[in-house]
């Protein structure tokens, strides 16, 4: 039975260990804190307290595993933290995991290109933000290891979307003067291409371009009109014309393409954000609000 540590059970890292756990692997959790461990008590796998940053404290856990994921939350820090619990953290478990293949869940936000151009994984990721800086330091880090890079688009799904929440709180504005390309991935689609990148580990580090993998859906959307279908589907006004503010992926604006990932047996659920959106989220809605 393959032997799996998923360093971060959080929103994604919880999904899928789930998928883990049913497509027959032998599962254990990590998460930061008691109280989010004490949240996944009923899981089917076994759930520990461990702090990635802190050597000391990942040398305790002395586990074993084929595969070790790392998706870690910096919960909006700044560089500093983004060193301490990314590239620390995979520092961490590189040493205490000699044998098995790190998966980072990294971001699209390392791609800093500003033209609305189409990227993939051979496109230059050179981005301004020290936060994304630190997120390529660990990448190069876990590839020199032989690891796997996902690079995670913006997550959605049940009880999770911040553009749906922008046009529920009314804090959504159309800026026709800066309209940008919105790049999402659906949690499930991202559980199922780190199980996959996991099965096909061998694959996927002589896939080309390094062992790098976008995760995103299949459709990137104009802000303005992703604000104006969601307004349109919830039956509310169009958002107001003004400016946008600078979010957390920077003022970058691309197509972040999918097709390395599909290539190798990848397809998402949810194909768009729409479908995500209309199958995923809003039936949830009522018992998990966003």
């Amino acid at each position: 039975m393959p032997r799996i540590v998923i360093a971060g059970c959080g929103y994604v890292g919880a999904a899928a260990a789930d998928l883990f756990y049913d497509a027959g692997w032998d599962v254990e959790g990590w998460t930061a804190s008691a109280e989010s461990a004490a949240a996944l008590r009923d899981k089917r796998y076994r759930v520990r307290v461990c702090d990635i940053s802190d050597p000391a404290a990942v040398s305790a856990m002395r586990a074993e595993a084929h595969v070790v994921i790392q998706s870690v939350s910096s919960r909006g820090g700044g560089a500093v933290e983004y060193r301490r619990l990314y590239l620390n953290g995979a520092a961490n478990l590189l040493q205490n995991f000699p044998a098995a293949t790190l998966l980072f869940t990294s971001s699209t936000s390392v791609y800093a290109q500003r033209d609305g151009e189409w990227v993939n994984e051979e496109s230059a990721a050179e981005p301004q933000r020290d936060t994304a800086r630190v997120l390529r330091e660990t990448e190069e880090l876990v590839l020199a290891r032989d690891g796997i890079v996902a690079r995670v688009a913006g997550i959605y799904g049940p009880g999770r979307s911040f553009l749906l929440r922008k046009v529920l709180t009314g804090e959504a504005v159309i800026d026709p003067h800066d309209d940008r390309y919105i790049n999402q991935a659906h949690r499930d689609d991202i559980a199922a291409a780190l199980l996959l990148l996991a099965q096909q580990r061998e694959r996927a580090r002589t896939a080309g371009a390094r062992a790098i993998f976008n995760v995103v859906d299949n459709e990137p959307m104009l802000a303005s009109e992703c604000y104006r279908w969601l307004s349109d589907t919830l039956s509310r006004p169009e958002p107001p014309v003004g400016k946008r503010r600078s979010g957390k992926r920077g003022d970058s604006n691309k197509r972040v393409s999918n097709q390395k990932l599909r290539k190798i047996g990848w397809r998402p659920r949810f194909p768009t954000f729409r479908a995500g959106i209309l199958e995923s989220v809003l039936p949830a809605q009522q018992t998990d609000p966003v």
